[in-house]
């Protein structure tokens, strides 16, 4: 049995969740499934994971950047987060290049005023894998303890374009810096011992 435990989890009305395609199945830990639309390609990958997140009570909306169906992808998600719902988006997904932001969720925040919350998941587990691909998805494979960890809300007020792409990206390599010391804290404080 997989057990997720989310570390510093946003108090926020509505946001933006971003994380690393590498990291997409972390939305499993999210709180608020049924206000939260994410967004997947159009792709037989893309179907699959379609069909779990929709499972697991989210709403999907199919497109990317480099696929057809972009514009349409993105005025839906632009019309969730003015109905005041929450978006997850894989910044470098779905074909790369690895660790580099795209623009997508930074053009969704700057034209609604919403918060970038970024976010990585971690485990020392070794049921907790990496595919070798473009990506180096990571996933459970078995019983494990999975740590989300979110970080610091990422206004877009008075930024421009690029230096809110490189706030992401630092926020999102630095949580993957120091996950491995929260998760060691998150051990021995014994939180998945917590009921």
């Amino acid at each position: 049995m997989t057990y997720l435990k989310n570390i510093n989890y946003p108090e926020l009305n509505q946001c933006i969740y971003v994380m690393w395609h590498s990291n997409q199945f972390i939305v499993h830990g999210f709180k608020d499934r049924a206000k939260t639309s994410i967004l997947i390609s159009n792709s037989l990958d893309g179907d699959i994971v379609s069909y779990v997140a929709q499972k697991w009570g989210f709403k999907t909306k199919r497109g990317s950047t480099a696929r057809k169906g972009a514009i349409a992808a993105t005025k839906q998600l632009h019309d969730e987060l003015k109905n005041g719902e929450n978006i997850a988006i894989m910044v470098d997904g779905p074909r790369g290049p690895y660790h580099e932001v795209k623009k997508g969720a930074i053009t969704l925040s700057m034209d609604t005023g919403v918060p970038i919350v970024p976010v990585n998941w971690y485990s020392e587990d070794k049921t907790f894998r990496e595919i070798n691909s473009w990506d180096k998805m990571k996933f459970p494979l078995g019983p494990c303890k999975i740590m989300n960890l979110y970080g610091k809300p990422i206004y877009p007020q008075n930024k421009t374009e690029e230096e809110l792409i490189t706030e992401v990206k630092n926020a999102l390599l630095e949580l993957e810096q120091i996950s491995p010391q929260k998760y060691k804290e998150a051990m021995e404080s014994g939180l998945w011992k917590k009921k």
